[in-house]
């Protein structure tokens, strides 16, 4: 038996530790955007308010890489519709997904990993390519939902009315705070 015990230790726990450590980061990212989504301001002209949650996914992207990126936003997803008060206001439920601001909820997930998957690639280290990843996702987050809030509202030109021209000048802001936020959170995921 104490012949086992090392072999063991040294093939078993370090993958251990990894998948906590990886199981870790992927929740917490989930709760730093569920925390980021309850700073929120309603525009009483448009159903989508304004939150801090894009700027959390851009950052969650980014640190966390690809697949952790997403399936910590996957798992942000699940959190809300299970009922957790994780969305935008503490809203939750399948009915958000479904609503007018389902299709942002999803491309979280996808801009996620897009964003990781450039940050691997190292495009968020120089500052001449750091914008690249943020902006990319940024373009899929606006995508999707303006493609869902088309379908919701019955309009492609109201959902970019009122689901994109808005929030622009506020994403980036976003950009610029994230790729200000970066270093902090790189220091945070070692």
């Amino acid at each position: 038996m104490t012949t086992l015990a090392p072999t063991l230790s040294v093939r078993y726990f370090p993958r251990t530790a990894t998948w906590i450590r990886d199981l870790f980061l992927i929740v917490f990212g989930s709760l730093f955007v569920a925390a980021l989504a309850q700073v929120e301001i309603p525009l009483p002209f448009t159903p989508v308010p304004i939150t801090g949650q894009t700027f959390g996914v851009l950052i969650i992207g980014a640190a966390l890489g690809s697949k952790r990126g997403a399936l910590s936003l996957a798992l942000y997803l699940a959190e809300g519709i299970i009922g957790l008060p994780f969305f935008a206001g503490g809203a939750h439920g399948l009915s958000v997904v479904i609503g007018a601001t389902g299709g942002y909820l999803i491309g979280f997930i996808a801009a996620a990993y897009i964003i990781g998957l450039l940050a691997e690639r190292g495009l968020e280290r120089n500052a001449r390519t750091s914008f690249i990843p943020f902006l990319a996702g940024t373009v899929i987050i606006y995508a999707c939902g303006i493609t869902w809030l088309s379908v919701v509202l019955g309009s492609f030109s109201k959902a970019v009315a009122l689901g994109m021209v808005p929030f622009l000048i506020g994403d980036v802001i976003k950009l610029l705070a994230a790729a200000v936020a970066l270093p902090a959170a790189w220091k945070i995921v070692k």
